[in-house]
């Protein structure tokens, strides 16, 4: 059987809460990145970006943004969630957070622009877990917050964030999760 087909049968995110920081490869994140941008998009409008947050900028946007925006949010917090959002980006050796860009034109719509961006997302994930790395794509609170948007370079008013990308160090083997009967998602005409 063919490797690529083989991997993407068997292909399984490991959850960030359980991966760990690890030595990322620059050239393996750059060919994460390269491959992250190689996707179908009609008009070659680039309506995507890519912030790739690593080393001190994991801890930087955790103390000054996630903690003081996730307090603000919710009051209640308890000191081990304000730790957990403190820490959160931590928890790999690189996030990578995939803005949606939309730009305007007069033929091409907007969703497949966001088709386009999700595309993304999905190539970095491919791309990482293929070179052996943890990696997983989530849109938590944070992904919505219009601080940390313009700190990663989005326009609150007008952008979106796609998703974070982690990427780090597998501690343990993903465990498989139920997958949908190909019978009962797949119709033929």
């Amino acid at each position: 059987m063919n490797n690529v087909i083989n991997f993407l049968k068997t292909r399984r995110s490991t959850t960030a809460k359980t991966m760990i920081s690890g030595h990322i490869n620059e050239s393996d994140l750059n060919d994460i990145l390269a491959c992250g941008i190689r996707v179908p998009d009609h008009g070659a409008l680039n309506p995507w970006s890519l912030t790739v947050i690593i080393d001190n900028a994991r801890s930087r946007i955790g103390r000054e943004i996630l903690v003081p925006e996730y307090v603000r949010n919710y009051p209640e917090a308890t000191e081990e969630e304000i730790f957990f959002e403190k820490n959160r980006f931590l928890r790999a050796s690189a996030v990578i957070a995939v803005l949606f860009k939309p730009v305007s034109h007069p033929k091409i719509p907007s969703w497949e622009m966001e088709l386009s961006t999700g595309a993304v997302c999905s190539n970095i994930l491919i791309a990482a877990q293929s070179l052996g790395y943890a990696a997983q794509w989530l849109t938590e609170w944070y992904a919505y917050n219009k601080r940390l948007m313009m700190a990663l370079g989005a326009n609150p008013n007008k952008d979106k964030i796609a998703g974070f990308i982690y990427i780090g160090k597998k501690v343990t083997k993903p465990k498989e999760r139920t997958r949908p009967n190909i019978n009962e998602v797949v119709d033929y005409i």
